[in-house]
């Protein structure tokens, strides 16, 4: 009689969900099948029941009979976002002058060795370069003139 009840309850669901049951359990089967003691799930094991699970309405989830419990499931979607949703670290600063840029100084100065580098930054912004003049002086500092 249990399982009659059982079967009727299956109608119920949506063919999404139960595609994503069927999807889970088969995955901790083979799973368990890899492994005879304590099942060691690997990161991608973790993901795809992360991601299978998010399928499923959560009073389904408690449901099922799953090998681990279903906060750790949703603790390792949480985790599965975070990885997405972080973002690379920027170096710290202001970004580097161009190397073109750098190049372009010193020659100026090696060509006209009479100019300071307030010279070189005006010569520099009448050609429609930004720089500011302690940038020059910077970049002379550091070629050694």
């Amino acid at each position: 009689m249990l399982r009659m009840f059982g079967w009727l309850a299956l109608l119920a669901r949506s063919d999404r969900a139960k595609d994503a049951e069927i999807l889970i359990l088969r995955h901790q089967i083979a799973v368990l099948q890899r492994q005879v003691k304590t099942p060691r799930l690997s990161w991608a094991d973790r993901a795809v029941l992360a991601a299978l699970a998010r399928l499923l309405p959560r009073g389904q989830l408690c449901q099922l009979r799953l090998i681990i419990s279903p906060r750790t499931l949703m603790r390792w979607h949480a985790h599965l976002v975070q990885r997405r949703r972080t973002y690379p670290r920027r170096t710290r600063g202001r970004p580097r002058t161009a190397s073109a840029v750098r190049a372009l100084v010193v020659e100026m100065a090696r060509d006209n060795p009479g100019w300071g580098y307030r010279r070189i930054h005006g010569e520099l912004t009448g050609l429609g370069y930004q720089l500011a003049p302690s940038t020059a002086w910077q970049i002379l500092k550091d070629a050694g003139f």
